[in-house]
């Protein structure tokens, strides 16, 4: 026993010790970084974190430059400095040196920051190649727990993004690929972790795949522990079972055995009843979980319905009022809007058709819709090379005709309205509607997208004609946002896929 007490202690003061040295090989300056940002000072952090980069790139240690680099890169996307990341990531990427897999490694961790900006602005395409980069790294590098690492965030990217069959494809890979190797604690963190991330974006649909998911792991590893403990008891039974043959002649060897036997058939016996207490115990709260979440699904569709429903029954009173009164009108559009937002939130994708348009004479035919709507001298463009595509044709023409008409509402005399469509991929392309004239704040941009933000004059327009055209991208399966890199007015892009 004081061998065993021994050998502890020895291991604990090992392991401090390594813990102390790691402290000691990190910078002064990292370490007032790791302090800044444990006490969210962001601005502080990110600035120390930039000097360290360039200490340790001076001196060669490329590794942790490029560590301490990306950690600024995040802390400059997270207050929604996106150009300033950018090109903290270019100037990381040109200093990289070492061997190719080092190389490869650390050009894993820039792509992956590049990657998760992406998904923060929701631009799937950009998202995707950056996935795509990161992969090849991984490979390249060697490295095991980079090649775990791509396979949680292809699940990230595949649920963020509504393709939850890929989702739970490739995460399942992941958490056959760990639970294999026994390592349960880091499946189940990368469950928690990836639950987390569902909650805190607002992603249900990642929320309850992940929660049943997380199930039916949990009971399987559960099971999968409690037969290596009985594998191992079956080992160390065997093994003294042998000491007994061998010592057959010394009786205080079978006693010793003996004792130890029951010592761990008890121990067994009382961890499987815990592990039975703690198993029902889980799935106890998580079916209640489970439960809250199908609650609160419910709840949103039984009030979107009633929405509708009064949307509904008010129209026929409102109809009965002089429609000639700006009041009136602007309140029978508002409740029109609002029965046409209820729709769409219960309406099914399923019941889209597709069909083929050629993209030239679709864009001219919009444009020309509002030439008699803009200011004196409104230069009107179209870039559409000749070719077709297939989309939902009522939705894409209410989009990008609400998006031309508010244009040329902003636009002012002697500027500039542009429609463009450009080809992203085999299935995948954007139109792009940008005029000149005063931006849309930043600290707006977001919110714009969100109906019932602000109590409005409704004469002056309900803010429901964004939040439309947001709901019908979304039910293409697309998105529709405000470009961040463009700096000479607005521009919407509509991203689709065939």
């Amino acid at each position: 026993m004081n061998k065993k007490v021994l050998i502890l202690s020895l291991s604990l003061f090992l392991s401090c010790g390594f813990m102390h040295a790691q402290e000691a090989q990190m910078s002064e300056l990292q370490q007032r970084a790791e302090t800044s940002l444990k006490d969210k000072k962001t601005a502080d952090a990110r600035y120390h974190f930039i000097r360290a980069y360039e200490d340790y790139m001076n001196k060669g240690n490329y590794q942790a430059g490029t560590e301490c680099g990306v950690k600024a890169v995040a802390l400059y996307y997270k207050e929604n400095y996106y150009k300033e990341a950018f090109d903290l990531l270019s100037r990381i990427e040109q200093n990289i040196q070492g061997d190719p897999s080092a190389k490869a490694a650390m050009f894993y961790l820039t792509s992956k920051e590049r990657y998760e900006m992406y998904m923060r602005m929701k631009r799937s395409p950009s998202a995707l190649e950056h996935l795509k980069a990161m992969e090849n790294y991984a490979n390249a590098s060697g490295k095991d727990e980079l090649k775990n690492d791509i396979l949680y965030n292809k699940a990230i990217y595949y649920y963020s993004f509504g393709m939850t069959a890929q989702g739970n494809a490739v995460f399942k890979e992941m958490a056959s690929k760990l639970t294999n190797s026994k390592e349960y604690d880091k499946v189940d963190q990368a469950y928690k972790t990836l639950i987390a991330n569902g909650r805190k974006s607002g992603n249900a649909n990642l929320v309850a795949n992940s929660y049943s998911n997380y199930i039916a792991w949990k009971d399987s590893a559960i099971a999968m522990k409690h037969a290596d403990d009985i594998k191992a008891l079956d080992n160390k039974i065997t093994e003294l079972n042998t000491t007994i043959e061998d010592k057959d002649s010394s009786l205080t060897t079978r006693q010793a055995a003996i004792v130890g036997l029951s010592i761990l058939a008890a121990a067994l016996a009382a961890a499987l009843v815990l592990g039975g207490l703690v198993l029902m115990r889980f799935i106890l709260l998580t079916r209640k979980q489970k439960k809250q979440i199908e609650l609160a699904n419910d709840s949103n569709a039984l009030k979107a319905k009633f929405i509708s429903n009064i949307s509904a029954q008010m129209n026929p009173t409102l109809q009965k009022f002089d429609q000639s009164k700006p009041e009136v009108k602007a309140l029978i559009d508002f409740n029109g809007h609002i029965q046409q937002l209820s729709d769409l939130e219960n309406s099914n994708a399923e019941e889209m058709e597709f069909e083929e348009i050629k993209i030239p004479e679709f864009c001219e035919e919009l444009m020309d819709e509002i030439r008699d709507k803009v200011k004196s001298e409104v230069n009107l463009t179209v870039n559409a090379s000749k070719m077709s595509a297939n989309f939902y044709k009522p939705y894409v023409s209410h989009i990008l005709g609400h998006l031309l008409k508010n244009a040329a509402i902003y636009t002012p005399a002697e500027g500039t309205i542009t429609l463009e469509f450009k080809k992203r991929g085999a299935h995948s392309f954007q139109f792009l509607v940008a005029n000149t004239g005063e931006p849309i704040p930043e600290e707006k941009r977001e919110d714009v997208f969100k109906p019932f933000l602000e109590i409005k004059d409704l004469t002056e327009g309900d803010g429901l004609g964004l939040p439309i055209c947001k709901q019908m991208a979304l039910k293409m399966k697309g998105d529709l946002e405000i470009d961040p890199k463009f700096t000479k007015g607005t521009r919407f892009i509509l991203d689709l896929h065939s």
